[in-house]
């Protein structure tokens, strides 16, 4: 009768403690649908020293989530909240599928808020959740770890020290040494956002996105501090102090976006693209970079800046224009025909410098090493900038056969000046000439990153509202209670030391690279690179780079300027192509032709060619008057940047004015013509003066010059198509001829016409090459 009567008490305490009904009131007194229910265990015994009934295996349903563990008991508070304490082995599982595995649980059953560590794992439809400590409110779906954890989502694994992880919009926040490591990339950042849906990241501070070592390229690097990457697509937006690099090459912009399935990055506003291995710098408002090609296209104002050195004493004299008063004329013997020579003495006038233009200094970028050398700089604008970087033995170098004795001297037989006797005595001439100075340096120097890890503020939640899933049945029965988490220790330890050992970048990295870079290709070159010394092996893998401009180009030096349709660029033969109505200036100098080509050497402005319809002008006296040189072409040859020796060949004529220098007033004019006219300078002063083959020299008082004899036929002279700052470079394009102006715009023909100057410029060296074939 006595044990009968103990094992009914027995009975009805657990039936009071642990049954559908809670303790002191009905359901819907306490609320029954909010209180745990004990659908089933294997055994259970109470705890003598807590009071607490120990249940083993137990399963636990709670608004639709099922909780199980190796053992666990349930408890109340003073107001009687339940609590569920589980060890073992945890399993939640909830209607969406969701669940979560972890050594030991602590739930709020009024707030069904969970509290999971050791080996926790949380597996969604899309994410796998690992870390040792995980808060989960299951009624918000939100989940947060604050010690280091990772999640794996199709194939991109993310491991920070904190997270913050929404279920039902499956985003997850990260803070603080966030690595991503996809496929294709790793990705090093403080602060940032993932959806494991769309695997969209989302960037809110300092970020470094670099690709596997793996993959092709992988000296690349795409920089941010605000934006978003996609690591199934590859396709990046940035919006701050955004940089992509690759190797020596920079491209920075106010915004940036690049796909790196097609390797193209294109920048937006404030475009800066360098090059260190080449020392080539651009600057303009679009630019898009092509890696394949390793090429640069720039547009909206786009211009290109380059430092060149001043080897010359008197930089601001200029020395292409010089003005003669000669008393006799050489004429040498031809091989058609003999004149009698006789010696020349000629005497210099000081050259008059053009006072109606004032050019603004330009700012020059100095380097410690060559503090001794001016320096200066040349900057060039067009429609569209576009350079690339080829193969050596692919690049096709003009061979033009310059020879600094003038070579083969062009003769036009249908044409014979005679000596006329109309009372004209016989005279020499003023030579002018435009100097142009560029430098084009080639180095390479290793850019080096200091990154140092910063801490932002903590991103708050995001507010995108989405459909609760549809709810399913708890689950029945004893779930899976170990989840694969015999490795979760390992991994966590080695994603701590992955955290340790990452650079996460400091804050504006983008500006502090883009300024070392710019740095370096700024200084001036101490080492001349050929590469025909190179091995034959490096030497068909050799690279260089070529430079279109077109459409509307203009050049601006503080000594020089110049315009023109399209201009093509070298740097294996440092050879410049203007090409389109092509027209430099020098001081009070104005040069001319249909194609005009000049090759640096050793950095120094070597020679240059004016092809057919070649002009120089010179202003005398603030344009009253103007000095003019003309020929089928006009070959120049310089010492230290300045000319040295000069042919004019095909209907050589000269035309030039005598002044007085006291009385600053024209006296004569001299006219020459002749099949060549040479001239030798030395230190910008005539010494040596000669007209060959037909020679017709005339001398005219300053009366008898008439406004048919002052101008040489094909006369231009435009002032106002001339640069003069690099603000007007940028701001102002050249005016069309009146010709033009006048013509109705034909808009396809217009298109048509940009097109074909395109394919002219494409096809420059492979024309050239024709033409000298054809020769």
């Amino acid at each position: 009768m006595r044990n009968w009567l103990l094992t009914l008490t027995f009975i009805l305490t657990i039936a009071s403690a642990f049954g559908q009904t809670p303790i002191g009131g009905t359901k819907t007194q306490q609320g029954g649908n909010d209180r745990l229910n004990l659908v089933s265990s294997n055994s259970g015994r109470i705890n003598a020293k807590t009071g607490h009934m120990v249940f083993y295996i137990p399963v636990y349903e709670h608004k639709g989530n099922t909780l199980s563990a190796d053992s666990g008991y349930i408890y109340e508070d003073e107001i009687k909240r339940q609590f569920f304490e589980a060890f073992g082995n945890v399993v939640i599982t909830q209607p969406s599928g969701t669940v979560i595995y972890s050594d030991y649980l602590h739930y709020d059953a009024a707030a069904q808020h969970a509290l999971l560590t050791g080996n926790v794992k949380m597996v969604d439809k899309g994410s796998t959740l690992t870390t040792n400590h995980l808060t989960y409110n299951m009624r918000s779906k939100v989940g947060t770890y604050t010690g280091g954890g990772r999640i794996i989502s199709q194939g991109d694994t993310i491991t920070s020290k904190n997270a913050y992880y929404f279920e039902l919009t499956s985003d997850a926040y990260f803070r603080h040494k966030v690595v991503v490591r996809s496929q294709n990339v790793k990705v090093y950042t403080d602060t940032m956002r993932y959806n494991s849906q769309s695997k969209m990241t989302y960037f809110f501070g300092p970020t470094n996105i670099k690709p596997v070592s793996s993959q092709k390229g992988n000296n690349e690097n795409l920089y941010t501090e605000r934006g978003t990457y996609n690591t199934g697509t590859g396709i990046a937006d940035f919006n701050k102090n955004n940089l992509y690099t690759e190797g020596s090459k920079f491209l920075k912009g106010d915004s940036l976006h690049y796909e790196r399935a097609k390797g193209v990055g294109e920048a937006f506003r404030n475009v800066v693209f360098v090059d260190t291995t080449d020392k080539f710098y651009a600057f303009g408002g679009q630019g898009l970079y092509t890696q394949s090609e390793e090429s640069i296209r720039m547009t909206d104002k786009p211009y290109i800046i380059t430092v060149v050195k001043e080897d010359s004493p008197t930089p601001e004299s200029d020395s292409t224009a010089t003005s003669t008063e000669p008393k006799v004329v050489e004429k040498e013997k031809t091989t058609k025909e003999s004149k009698t020579e006789t010696k020349t003495e000629i005497s210099n006038t000081e050259e008059k410098d053009n006072k109606n233009t004032e050019l603004p200094p330009v700012r020059s970028v100095r380097d410690s090493s060559t503090r001794e050398s001016k320096m200066d700089s040349v900057y060039m604008t067009a429609d569209t900038l576009f350079s690339q970087m080829i193969l050596v033995k692919d690049y096709k170098p003009l061979e033009l056969n310059l020879s600094r004795d003038g070579g083969k001297m062009e003769v036009d037989e249908e044409i014979d000046y005679g000596d006329e006797n109309d009372g004209v005595s016989d005279s020499t001439l003023t030579n002018q000439k435009d100097s142009v100075q560029s430098d084009i340096e080639n180095t390479l120097k290793p850019i080096v990153e200091k990154e140092i890890a910063s801490s932002k503020p903590l991103i708050k939640k995001d507010t995108v509202k989405t459909t609760a899933p549809a709810k399913n049945k708890p689950a029945q029965g004893i779930p899976n209670r170990i989840g694969d988490r015999q490795n979760i220790g390992s991994t966590l330890k080695a994603d701590s030391v992955l955290r340790q050992k990452a650079v996460v970048p400091i804050a504006n990295q983008a500006d502090t690279l883009i300024n070392n870079a710019l740095r370096i290709a700024q200084s001036p070159d101490t080492v001349i690179n050929k590469t025909d010394s190179l091995p034959k092996a490096q030497s068909d893998t050799a690279k260089t780079r070529i430079v279109r401009a077109y459409y509307n180009v203009r050049l601006f030096k503080s000594d020089l300027q110049a315009v023109a349709d399209s201009v093509y660029y070298g740097m294996q033969d440092s050879m410049f192509r203007f090409m389109g109505r092509p027209m430099i200036w020098s001081q009070g100098s104005q040069i001319s032709a249909d194609t005009i080509f000049m090759q640096i050497v050793n950095q120094q402005l070597d020679n240059a060619l004016l092809k057919d319809n070649a002009f120089m002008v010179n202003a005398v006296l603030d344009s009253v008057k103007f000095n003019q040189l003309k020929g089928r072409k006009i070959t120049a040859f310089f010492a230290n940047n300045s000319i040295d020796q000069l042919f004019v060949d095909g209907n050589a004529e000269n035309l030039v004015f005598s002044e007085n220098d006291k009385t600053k007033t024209i006296t004569e004019m001299f006219h020459d013509r002749g099949g060549r006219i040479k001239v030798k300078m030395e230190n910008k002063k005539l010494i040596d003066y000669k007209t060959i083959h037909k020679v017709d020299q005339k001398v005219y008082p300053f009366k008898l010059v008439t406004q048919e004899n002052e101008i040489l036929p094909g006369f231009i002279w435009r002032p106002q198509d001339r640069p003069t700052s690099k603000e007007d470079l940028l701001n102002r394009k050249r005016e069309l001829p009146k010709a033009e102006e006048g013509k109705e715009e034909d808009t396809k023909g217009k298109e048509k016409s940009k097109e074909s100057i395109k394919e002219d410029l494409e096809d420059v060296p492979e024309k050239e090459e024709s033409k000298k074939e054809g020769d």
